[in-house]
Order: structure tokens, then C-alpha cells, then sequence
């Protein structure tokens, strides 16, 4: 057998369905299972989505204090505010564009780059 030669593993339907059986009575861990098999995690990870068997997947709980959860909330009502500014100052400068092409066009310019250059010209 050379190096780069790969060893295509096939698994019968009943192995898959064995394996995750001893997964949910939680006899052994996924990686334990993984080592005790050659499987490779990702494998079984597939096999738990085939046979729609989330209860299997690994699950995250994540554990704040009140501290923690005070000061998200309070980033999160600053990131609210300041979306709010920056919402309004576009706006505002959107609104300064448009008198600046009204301006623009009331004093004959063709454009508002012509009227800035016009002014940048003068002394």
C-alpha cells in the first residue's frame, strides 16, 4: 500500500444505528466511541443529523452571574444608541447633500462638484 493511497470505509446501516445507541445509553463518550471505532467525529456527527438525533449532539450552557448579564444589557442599549446617531448623522448629512445640490442648481451649476470647484478657485 503507497502513501497516498486512502482506505475508503463503507458502514452498514445497523453499525451506524449501534453506534448510536451506545452514544444515548452514555456507556461511553462520542470520542471514547470515536477511538474504540476509528470513526472520526465528524462521521458520527453526520450520523446524528441523518437519523435526526439532536438529544445526541453536544450541547452548551453558558453560565453568567447577574453582573454579567447587567453589563450586556447595558452594552446592548448602547449599541442600540448608538446606532440611533449614527443613523441620524447620515441622515443629516444626506439632507446637507441635498441643499448642497439645490444650491447648486439654483446658482447655474451643472453639478455640485462644479460649485465646489468654483469655490475652491476663489481667493
Amino acid at each position: 500500500m503507497y502513501k497516498n493511497d486512502k482506505v475508503i470505509r463503507r458502514y452498514s446501516e445497523p453499525f451506524k444505528l449501534k453506534i448510536l445507541a451506545e452514544l444515548s445509553t452514555g456507556k461511553h463518550t462520542k470520542s471514547e466511541l470515536c477511538k474504540l471505532y476509528s470513526i472520526a467525529p465528524t462521521t458520527v456527527n453526520e450520523w446524528i443529523k441523518k437519523y435526526n438525533r439532536k438529544d445526541l449532539m453536544n450541547t452548551r450552557v453558558k453560565v453568567e452571574t447577574k453582573d454579567e448579564i447587567s453589563r450586556i444589557k447595558a452594552l446592548q442599549k448602547e449599541n442600540e444608541q448608538l446606532k440611533k446617531l449614527l443613523l441620524k448623522k447620515d441622515l443629516d448629512a444626506m439632507v446637507l447633500d441635498s441643499y448642497l445640490e439645490v444650491a447648486a442648481e439654483d446658482l447655474g451649476y451643472k453639478s455640485v462638484a462644479d460649485l465646489k470647484k468654483k469655490l475652491s478657485t476663489k481667493p
